[in-house]
């Protein structure tokens, strides 16, 4: 049997819209388990040394080619080689082994032209367990933690229903005092070894009790995932959340944008008081009057300031 090895990359481009944390998808990839079904999967493509310099320009090449769309800030986020992760060749004599590498991007520009069918999507669609900032989502109290109830007690032996359940009190803990919103993937793979997503599913002909958030294509949502986790802790020691603002914002809109991201509700007060320690944020004297209320000021990021020298990310006190 010959194994052919071919290197794909795989964008996950964030922008934040209307105070929603989106996410770029392209519509109509195939589902496996399904060839009748189309469903979401990111920007990805083959990797050419022929073709391409390096793994970055080819990342922004492609994703502009399949959405016309220019991304800012990138960066690598880790590979992707399970077996299965893509449908194989034509038979075990040609079978294929795809690695992806994944990448994360960030722009403040959520307008883009495209010549297929692309789209913005809320990460909470892909997982609706992540987005806390109204509460505990109803989803998980009526029925992730039942089937994760369920699970647990299915264990084959009792060594292994003690681990099961420490997975699931760590990773969904009752208490959200003790909820880590940075442990994206590490919850996502929770699921699938619990069979409670459909790609858990694909190489079997059952289908799901059931499937929580939006599948997508390949193991798309697994790189997903791993851009969020990513995203959720960078904004804490690095001033990414800049990239994905437009020059002028209110500090309303600033903490909305962290809120969408991290999932929380931030605390006001200990928020602005964190801020105004980091020097990122300078008043233009100009406001904005669309407000619903008082005209409020727009700041802009202090970019030439912190430009040579080490940063810090924002605290995120919750609500």
């Amino acid at each position: 049997m010959r194994l052919d090895l071919s290197i794909e990359l795989s964008a996950v481009v964030v922008t934040i819209k209307d105070n929603e944390a989106m996410i770029l998808c392209l519509s109509g990839a195939l589902d496996l388990s399904n060839p009748d079904a189309q469903i979401p999967a990111l920007p990805s493509g083959p990797f050419i040394p022929s073709a391409h310099r390096t793994f970055d320009l080819a990342v922004r090449a492609f994703v502009t080619e399949q959405t016309g769309f220019d991304v800012g800030y990138v960066e690598q986020l880790y590979s992707f080689g399970d077996e299965g992760r893509q449908a194989s060749g034509s038979g075990p004599e040609n079978a294929q082994r795809v690695v992806s590498l994944g990448y994360l991007a960030l722009t403040a520009d959520s307008d883009f032209q495209s010549a297929l069918k692309a789209q913005w999507r809320p990460y909470s669609a892909f997982f609706p367990w992540e987005d806390w900032r109204q509460g505990e989502p109803r989803s998980l109290k009526d029925d992730l933690r039942p089937a994760l109830n369920d699970w647990c007690a299915q264990g084959p032996s009792a060594v292994i229903r003690d681990l099961r359940k420490g997975r699931i009190d760590t990773l969904f803990p009752d208490d959200f005092d003790h909820w880590n919103e940075e442990r994206v993937l590490d919850r996502y793979e929770l699921l699938y070894s619990a069979g409670l997503v459909a790609e858990a599913w694909r190489k079997t002909p059952e289908t799901p009790a059931v499937n929580h958030g939006l599948n997508m294509a390949s193991d798309h949502r697994r790189i997903l995932a791993t851009g969020l986790s990513r995203l959720r802790g960078k904004v804490k020691y690095r001033p990414v959340i800049f990239e994905l603002m437009p020059e002028r914002f209110t500090l309303l809109e600033l903490q909305k944008s962290l809120e969408a991201i991290a999932g929380l509700k931030l605390h006001k007060q200990n928020f602005r008081r964190a801020l105004d320690r980091t020097g990122f944020t300078a008043p233009t004297g100009l406001y904005r009057e669309d407000t619903g209320g008082r005209p409020a000021e727009l700041y802009v990021y202090n970019r030439e300031l912190f430009r040579f020298s080490p940063s810090l990310g924002l605290s995120l006190p919750r609500a």
